[in-house]
């Protein structure tokens, strides 16, 4: 059997809504292979649909969870997607050349073009969005983060401005949602690598953030839509910023007693 060129890895849990479009945009790839984690909708039937490599194994974090997806790819290049992306025909003409030739490059970052609301946000520092998503198999690891995850490249990295579709937020419900759970990983990830958090940063982290997006990346030209992510936004950095205070203040009464 001819060792396929091209493997695509997507993560999931109940992705039932989103997961046809991710797999669809890239059913010209020479291999797909889903790593899920328990879901109990309709996405494990769905990833079946596309490819007979669709592999159980329960939740232990983005990064390893990627790095298990990655170890089980056979291709000599790996893109790697969330099940919220899709590639687009100009993205895949890209990438199928890359894979055809002979690159430099070791590692490829696409612009992410994040739709929201049924637009792209072209503003607020949210495009482009530059995310690493292609890379050969043995020259790419997942680096362990509490929050966004990263791709660590062994040689040059390069980028293509052909679009990935990033349609994230399915409305402010899920926003507030996922920034409940992100905000305490990354509360966390800041206590543990011992950077000070201060009772002002409560108030101006998040204002800093807000007029980063909306005034200084001119967000206000989105919209209303830029409006409300900044404001989102802004809201993350103060739940994140809050709960960092919130148990460095219970460390040092711990450590008081």
């Amino acid at each position: 059997m001819t060792q396929p060129r091209l493997s695509v890895t997507v993560i999931t849990f109940n992705e039932e809504a989103r997961l046809r479009g991710c797999l669809d945009s890239v059913a010209w790839a020479d291999e797909i292979v889903v790593v899920d984690a328990g879901s109990t909708d309709r996405t494990v039937a769905i990833a079946r649909d596309f490819t007979d490599r669709v592999l159980a194994r329960p939740w232990p974090g983005f990064a390893e969870q990627k790095n298990f997806a990655l170890a089980e790819a056979r291709g000599e290049w790996v893109l790697s997607l969330d099940a919220d992306e899709e590639v687009t025909v100009e993205l895949r003409d890209a990438i199928l050349g890359i894979v055809k030739g002979s690159p430099a490059a070791m590692g490829y970052a696409v612009a992410r073009r994040n739709v929201m609301w049924g637009a792209w946000i072209r503003h607020g520092g949210l495009y482009p969005d530059w995310q690493v998503r292609l890379f050969r198999r043995d020259r790419g690891r997942f680096v362990p983060r509490a929050v966004h995850e990263s791709v660590r490249i062994d040689g040059p990295v390069e980028r293509l401005h052909q679009p990935l579709l990033h349609r994230s937020y399915r409305d402010v419900a899920d926003f507030l949602a996922r920034a409940d759970r992100y905000s305490t990983l990354a509360a966390e990830e800041w206590l543990a690598q011992g950077r000070p958090v201060r009772p002002r940063d409560v108030a101006l982290r998040p204002l800093g953030r807000f007029l980063a997006m909306y005034v200084a990346r001119a967000g206000f030209l989105d919209g209303w839509r830029g409006l409300l992510l900044a404001g989102l936004y802004a809201y993350y950095v103060f739940m994140r910023t809050a709960k960092a205070l919130e148990r460095a203040k219970a460390l040092a009464e711990e450590r008081g007693r």
